[in-house]
């Protein structure tokens, strides 16, 4: 879908950059077909640099003759990026956003009437091509407008399409998710400095049981209750770490994470938090 197609992303920064390599991984896909616009004129020269692509300053410029426009800004620049451009050119472009909060009506009432629009919330993990991305789309997005922004996402990790109204909550699971990873991996490698073992060492055990595991849960063979079974031998040492967890209301404390990181994410949209009415 992005071959022979002019590519624009406004914001150069670690999640953009990184859209900006899965890209250019493709090999349909030439770096002349490419522009990133930022305010940071060394980021830009960085980038020009590295990957041989078109850098401006100027946002209009860059959408200018643009097929698919990519915005990798922070949600609260969006409404200074939106009113900077020309909406008159927006309509014929795939417009792909991936600001946390910011609904696809939003970006249609800046831009100019028919504009389709595809909202993304991309990881972390896409910088290393293992990301997780959920897309929806807007009013007047099309069939080929999906296949277009999941081409792009595909090429940094794995897609689902979703309903928009799930997204705040898909922001607080994966988006933010890869945050609470990195908070328990730490906890765990803490955990064994503490029973003796070098920092590294530790981190490194740590950080292959939990890519493993997360492989083994990809699969999808099995439900994760039936491989923590496998692993959770009666009277095992595995039973007795799981009984604190338990004991220590895990569960609950990890449904309450998720739920106010999903409220935080519809505060940035300016809208309020509704609780799903059922599980």
């Amino acid at each position: 879908m992005l071959e022979g197609k002019k590519i624009a992303i406004i914001g150069g920064g670690v999640m953009g950059s990184a859209i900006l390599q899965g890209i250019l991984s493709l090999s349909h896909v030439s770096p002349a077909s490419l522009t990133i616009a930022d305010v940071d004129e060394k980021r830009l020269r960085e980038l020009a640099g590295t990957f041989n692509v078109n850098v401006t300053t100027d946002n209009r410029e860059a959408i200018r003759g643009t097929d698919v426009l990519l915005l990798a800004v922070k949600p609260q620049k969006m409404e200074e990026v939106l009113s900077g451009l020309d909406a008159s050119l927006a309509p014929r472009m795939t417009c792909i956003t991936i600001a946390a909060g910011i609904a696809t009506s939003f970006i249609e009432q800046r831009l100019q009437k028919g504009v389709h629009v595809i909202r993304v919330m991309p990881n972390m993990p896409a910088q290393i091509g293992e990301g997780a991305a959920a897309l929806c789309r807007g009013s007047n997005a099309t069939d080929e407008d999906m296949k277009t922004a999941r081409e792009i996402f595909d090429a940094v990790g794995i897609t689902v399409e979703v309903k928009e109204e799930m997204m705040d909550a898909v922001t607080a699971l994966s988006g933010s998710g890869p945050g609470y990873v990195f908070y328990i991996i730490e906890a765990f490698a803490e955990a064994g400095v503490r029973m003796g073992f070098d920092w590294n060492v530790a981190l490194k055990l740590v950080s292959q049981s939990f890519l493993g595991a997360a492989k083994l849960c990809l699969k999808g063979e099995k439900h994760p209750s039936e491989l923590k079974g496998m692993v959770a031998t009666p009277g095992g040492t595995t039973l007795a770490g799981l009984k604190v967890m338990e004991d220590g209301r895990l569960r609950e404390m990890v449904a309450s994470v998720v739920e106010e990181a999903t409220k935080r994410s519809a505060e940035l949209g300016g809208r309020k938090y509704i609780p799903p009415s059922s599980p």
